[in-house]
């Protein structure tokens, strides 16, 4: 009798931290906003080192925004969390434990703004430098960045 109990509780504690895993659902627009100070954010507009990636330099000002959204949406886990003329926030979802990162993207003048950052947790584990990378080399083969 105490095995199923155990096994009950156990799946119950797991519902509770994969709901706590993706947050309140509530989400900011932070694309223009340097990172905190937790190590699971990137940022191209951050001047920190341990926080930045390289720009993102658009091939041109006239970038549809539609259309990144579109290639963005070829990687595995991402789905749209927002989109208007300018900017999107795309989310991707972890497959096991379902943790939310949000990627901003903003065009200013002739930059892609592109901000990376795991919804909860203090560390990433380097996920959203090598999503940001693997952005850059995507929207590079798509015509979109320099």
């Amino acid at each position: 009798m105490k095995k199923p109990l155990i096994a009950l509780l156990s799946g119950a504690a797991l519902l509770v931290l994969q709901g706590c895993a993706q947050g309140d659902g509530t989400v900011s627009d932070k694309s223009r906003m340097p990172c905190g100070d937790r190590p699971n954010c990137v940022s191209s507009i951050d001047p920190r080192e341990e926080y930045n990636v390289a720009p993102f330099e658009l091939v041109s000002e006239d970038v549809s925004m539609p259309r990144l959204v579109d290639a963005v949406l070829t990687m595995p886990g991402a789905r749209v969390g927002a989109q208007e003329p300018g900017y999107a926030r795309i989310e991707f979802v972890s497959s096991i434990m379902r943790f939310v990162d949000d990627v901003e993207f903003r065009v200013d003048g002739e930059n892609l703004i592109v901000r990376s950052e795991s919804r909860v947790g203090y560390s990433d584990f380097g996920v959203n430098r090598k999503r940001a990378e693997a952005l850059r080399t995507l929207l590079q083969e798509q015509g979109f960045i320099k």
